[in-house]
């Protein structure tokens, strides 16, 4: 029986998990409230995480790919990753390159490297609109981009065990 979007999002315990969190501080309020409500989920879900700190949101892929080789090369690989980040529309096309290329590069990084992602990067034409995604009790973007990420953690992890098993 197919499960509803609701019990979806509330499964969200993925019991050591190691989670990596790439947060864009470009606008500082709404970060907060992004990375408050990851954290908050990543935290009841008995998830362990990193949280890595960029200026924008076009930094956020390159810092994906550090942090993965840096913990790669400890043998303390990530099991997913949490993009967070707000780009608010302006008067240039900025605002497309930005949003476009740093979805492009996460959902690249995604397929290529088979690392279960969260993108909780905002892509709005106001302020309001950011807040309002931002806030945990609003959207709760940021808490909404680690249960995806954790989703894609637990599917993953359920294949894997399901093709050992056949073995």
């Amino acid at each position: 029986m197919a499960r509803s979007r609701r019990q979806i999002a509330k499964e969200t315990g993925v019991k050591g998990a190691r989670i990596l969190v790439v947060e864009a501080r470009f606008y500082d309020d709404i970060a907060d409230m992004l990375l408050r409500g990851a954290r908050r989920v990543l935290k009841e879900a008995g998830a362990a995480f990193d949280v890595v700190t960029v200026p924008g949101a076009l930094e956020i892929p390159a810092a994906i790919m550090i942090a993965m080789h840096g913990a790669e090369a400890c043998d303390e690989s990530y099991e997913g990753v949490v993009a967070l980040g707000c780009v608010i529309r302006g008067e240039t096309s900025h605002y497309d390159i930005v949003a476009g290329e740093s979805a492009r590069a996460i959902m690249d990084i995604s397929i290529a490297r088979d690392m279960p992602m969260g993108n909780g990067i905002l892509t709005v034409d106001t302020d309001a609109q950011a807040h309002t995604r931002a806030r945990a009790t609003g959207e709760d973007q940021g808490g909404g981009a680690a249960r995806a990420a954790l989703a894609l953690v637990r599917l993953k992890r359920r294949l894997i065990r399901e093709a050992r098993s056949r073995r």
